[in-house]
């Protein structure tokens, strides 16, 4: 079904901070007008702490993301390349600003090129009018540089990633001298934590985490490989990368979806149904609605971890319920209207399974979401055999 959903600009064009953003961790700040709303501004960088602006289409994807790689400590949404003062989400792109984001990062853990290798691979290189379905200049990717030897980084990173072969076409990520950063209003920060099931159903519409794992299969968009990614101190060891090596072999990452033939003889008649024609199991009679073990969740077609009996309740539907996954990065929410009201439908991204569906009524102490699952959609693996099944690293969970 074609999913016709609201631009980001729509969801986020109401909103407009009044006053001054405050100086945030290690931010100084440098301009204020009050009657704008927003304060250009920029960091003290220190031994412990530096800064970076990038660019990558949507903001909110592009926090989300770098938000992810250990050694940044945060990450803030904003504007930035223009010739304007103190712009907002109403006229950033007249006054010819980007969606930028402002890196705080450690870099004793990290360096520059490294964030910038990092940031490519989560975002379409070769597109310079845009990104997926924004376009226009305001969208366009670029790495902004405050001296010589960021902006040699930069091009090395993108030489070698050109080199690489990964993309058809030739990287056009624009490499820029680093102005004057303004904070985005408050509305369009964390906007992933604060309107999850939106900026999910935004995300997946977009295209973007689809063009990611085609270019980088096994997770590797989320390893840094080049040389010059990390301090000398911090460089991974040969035992470090075959181990990282070896976590790439998740057989969940290697998963490649069979023809719906091959499907119907794994499958049994209701798990087919359900992951494959979107259907629901009757309530109460299913495997996992009434499971009280220790164990992981995974989904019953590719294997990749969903759910833990940690995040479980008995929510009285009949189904299994939980108030989370185990991570954002294994589910993917899509608009249903099969209905005669609309509902948030729950997929396996990597599986592209039907689970289930989440709604606003779950536990408020947990969150508030009930994640309303289909057992014929998951196969439960109990906490003692995890390691021999290949999800050990999830055993934390349960310590």
């Amino acid at each position: 079904m074609n999913v016709q959903f609201p631009t980001r600009r729509a969801v986020g064009a109401i909103c407009c901070l009044l006053g001054l953003v405050g100086v945030m961790v290690g931010l100084r700040a440098q301009d204020s007008q009050a009657d704008a709303g927003t304060a250009a501004f920029e960091s003290e960088d220190t031994a412990e702490r530096a800064s970076a602006v990038l660019a990558g289409g949507c903001f909110w994807c592009v926090e989300t993301d770098l938000e992810k790689l250990p050694g940044v400590i945060d990450v803030i949404s904003g504007y930035s390349g223009g010739r304007t003062k103190n712009p907002t989400y109403k006229n950033y792109a007249s006054g010819g600003h980007r969606e930028v984001v402002f890196v705080v990062y450690d870099p004793r853990e990290i360096t520059f090129a490294g964030l910038v290798e990092y940031h490519i691979k989560h975002i379409d290189p070769t597109n310079k009018a845009g990104q997926f379905k924004d376009i226009g200049k305001q969208y366009s990717p670029a790495i902004y540089y405050a001296n010589p030897e960021e902006k040699q980084a930069a091009e090395r990173v993108i030489a070698a990633i050109d080199k690489l072969g990964v993309y058809r076409g030739k990287i056009g990520v624009a490499i820029e001298e680093r102005q004057a950063f303004w904070p985005a209003e408050d509305y369009h920060q964390d906007y992933h934590t604060k309107n999850m099931l939106k900026y999910n159903v935004f995300r997946f519409q977009s295209g973007r985490d689809a063009f990611v794992a085609k270019h980088w299969k096994n997770g590797r968009a989320n390893e840094l490989e080049l040389p010059g990614a990390y301090p000398k101190a911090k460089a991974p060891s040969d035992a470090q990368m075959a181990s990282k090596t070896k976590e790439q072999t998740r057989p969940w990452l290697n998963f490649a979806k069979p023809k719906p033939a091959e499907l119907r003889k794994r499958l049994s008649a209701i798990q087919y149904k359900v992951t494959q024609q979107d259907g629901t199991e009757p309530a109460f009679r299913n495997t996992y609605w009434d499971n009280k073990k220790e164990g992981l969740y995974v989904d019953v077609v590719s294997g990749a971890p969903l759910f833990s009996s940690r995040d479980k309740y008995k929510s009285g539907t009949g189904w299994p319920s939980f108030v989370a996954p185990i991570s954002m990065d294994y589910v993917v929410f899509k608009q249903d209207r099969k209905l005669f009201y609309t509902r948030v439908e729950v997929r396996s991204r990597i599986g592209d399974s039907h689970l289930g569906h989440v709604f606003n009524d779950g536990p408020p102490a947990r969150g508030g979401k009930r994640y309303c699952m289909n057992s014929a959609a998951l196969r439960f693996v109990p906490k003692e055999k995890l390691e021999e099944q290949g999800y050990g690293e999830f055993l934390k969970l349960f310590e």
